[in-house]
């Protein structure tokens, strides 16, 4: 950390101190606007050059009672001269719109970190709305902080005023004067947001644009006037590989992912879906791209959408559909159809913390034996998992590439926590993009629906609409070969056993699991999904410290790469971690019969940094 001095135009000296990463978090009352402010931050920090991670946590009612535990909403980013993997365990500076926000994450504050306070909803009704029996700004119990009080309400209205806004609307402007002082702390520029607030409101809206603007701008003069403040900051830019990025969300880069995928394989995109938290964004995403031949249908219900999908794979599109853990529950009899016609399809399950409705805007990994098992009968499926935000969209390739290849539904594994979090994504170039490209059955010479592939064990994709190649699907077991009825016990274990053969045969068409860390040693970490991130930083850390620890991070769960059984027999201990009660654990264990240690969490928050790091000391010890 270097420092300088700067003066400001009110004449105080100032320290202006470089760091190498920091930690804001935004926390509010659901109305108060602070995803939007997290987001309008992170966007800023990216056009900056830093890299980033994001961990966007809302509550699950529409409109919780205002000022309320439950209603909290709160928004973190972690941006750094260095490559980030979290968004950080905790917090060097906490904004706070009212008490509640300040109850439920002064936790996460670093000690003597900075706490920006919305002074003017710190009054007695809002300390009875947040259980808190007396005012923590006059109870000592925040000694251990910077605390910076300010009346931002007050401040908000006093610079809109001149808009002509009523009371309400001026109010709504608070997390944008709260902005202008974190972009003054920590040296960032306002232009971009302003440039998003003009195209956000347009026409008669415009004026909400100019209203934000003015209380950006006056919070970043006010901290310029604050004597309160005795440092400002500056995180320089991170050094990335070259190339053109942008800031992309795990909805998003899926979504992007599909859309590549269905050019590269020449193949019209249909997504079948029924809106569902953390899912509907990919919906949203996706139906903004008809000019490249996007269908988007929302149905009525889940099994409308994934039928209406199996349809449009018949059809010969690259069909698709989203949901999450419930959702998915629904659809396992109509994934069981799409297995046993043998249809390409894509089955995105953005997972959430369960069961029932559970809690849809938290994070979980508790679907991976559903996906796997949760269908009946013998019906298996290929089933891959993204790892950060951007990797979502080399995972929708993935997924979509093992689909259309094997003529098999494949599942897709994300999560809330990479679905909502937020990472600059290197954009890459066309002719990097994997060939798709999929070779319908025209010739009706020797036709036969069930004819497979020697290698791969696909059925051909004959489309309707040949002369000569009409044939049947649906649900009841067909002869091997020509696709008709059968109720013989014979062809049915034949059948059966080809589907499995054709899911495993994947494992010779998948690459290799990777090890990061020394081929042996003393413990390896082996995860899945979102946990890649703080699993990645806690193994660098004790690598750093000497320690022979490795870790292995699956993409592929069903079928898994052929040397996973070969790397867990090299280490002395094995730890699996993951956001269930150890379900990979007891796959790992039960498939490879290796003694491991299951490391779990079910809180509907991800892994910190120091929870893998403690339980790597305590593993070894």
């Amino acid at each position: 950390m270097t420092t300088t001095t700067t003066q400001s135009p009110s004449a105080l000296k100032r320290t202006t101190e470089t760091l190498e990463r920091a930690v804001i978090r935004f926390a509010g009352d659901s109305g108060d606007g602070m995803q939007v402010t997290g987001s309008q931050f992170t966007n800023t920090a990216a056009l900056f050059g830093n890299d980033l991670a994001t961990f966007p946590d809302f509550p699950a009612e529409i409109r919780a009672p205002a000022g309320t535990l439950p209603g909290v909403s709160g928004f973190q980013v972690n941006f750094s001269s260095n490559h980030v993997f979290t968004p950080g365990d905790q917090v060097d500076v906490l904004v706070v719109m009212n008490p509640a926000a300040l109850k439920t994450n002064v936790g996460d504050l670093k000690k003597n970190g900075i706490l920006i306070v919305n002074v003017d909803s710190f009054k007695a009704a809002d300390f009875e709305k947040a259980k808190l029996k007396t005012n923590p700004l006059e109870d000592h119990s925040l000694d251990g902080y910077q605390v910076i009080p300010v009346e931002i309400t007050r401040l908000t209205r006093a610079a809109v005023k001149e808009t002509g806004l009523g009371t309400k609307e001026q109010d709504r402007c608070s997390n944008f004067f709260a902005l202008g002082i974190c972009y003054w702390l920590y040296h960032r520029s306002m232009e971009s947001t302003e440039r998003w607030l003009d195209s956000k409101f347009k026409g008669e809206k415009a004026i909400l644009a100019q209203a934000n603007k003015l209380a950006m701008k006056a919070g970043h003069v006010y901290a310029d006037a604050l004597e309160l403040f005795h440092s400002r900051y500056e995180v320089p830019k991170a050094k990335l590989p070259k190339g053109r990025y942008r800031n992309i969300s795990g909805n998003n880069a899926l979504a992007l992912g599909l859309v590549a995928a269905s050019q590269q394989a020449g193949l019209p995109l249909f997504l079948g879906s029924y809106p569902i938290t953390p899912a509907s964004d990919i919906l949203h995403e996706l139906s903004h791209f008809k000019e490249f031949g996007v269908v988007t249908f929302q149905a009525e219900d889940e099994i409308a959408a994934v039928t209406s999908a199996i349809g449009a794979a018949y059809g010969g599109a690259l069909a698709v559909t989203t949901s999450s853990g419930p959702g998915i529950a629904l659809k396992m009899e109509a994934i069981g159809l799409a297995v046993m016609t043998e249809l390409p399809l894509v089955v995105v399950d953005v997972q959430r913390g369960g069961p029932s409705t559970g809690l849809p805007t938290k994070t979980e990994q508790a679907d991976l034996l559903q996906v796997l098992f949760g269908r009946n009968s013998e019906s298996p499926v290929a089933v891959v998992a993204a790892q950060t935000p951007g990797d979502c969209f080399w995972a929708a390739m993935e997924a979509s590439r093992l689909a259309l290849k094997y003529m098999t539904p494949v599942i897709l594994l994300s999560d809330g926590y990479i679905a909502n979090g937020a990472e600059p994504w290197l954009i890459p170039e066309i002719k990097d993009l994997p060939a798709l490209k999929v070779k319908f059955r025209e010739d009706p010479v020797g036709f036969l629906p069930y004819d497979r592939d020697p290698e791969t064990l696909a059925r051909g994709w004959a489309t309707p609409g040949h002369a000569g190649l009409e044939h049947r699907i649906g649900g009841l077991e067909k002869a091997d070969g020509t696709g008709h009825i059968s109720y013989d016990s014979a062809n049915h274990e034949k059948m059966v056993r080809l589907r499995a053969a054709r899911i495993a045969g994947i494992a010779k068409d998948i690459p290799n699991a990777e090890v990061n860390g020394p081929d042996t040693g003393d413990l390896l970490i082996v995860g899945w999904g979102s946990t890649y991130g703080a699993m990645t930083a806690a193994v660098r850390a004790k690598q750093a410290q000497g320690k022979k620890v490795a870790h292995m991070h699956l993409r592929h769960l069903n079928p898994m790469p052929n040397n996973v059984g070969e790397v867990l027999k090299r280490y002395k201990k094995v730890m699996v971690a993951e956001l269930n009660l150890g379900q990979l654990d007891m796959l790992l264990r039960s498939r490879f019969l290796i003694n491991t240690v299951g490391y779990t969490k079910v809180q509907g928050r991800p892994f910190t940094q120091a929870e893998l790091e403690a339980k790597i000391d305590e593993v070894l010890s």
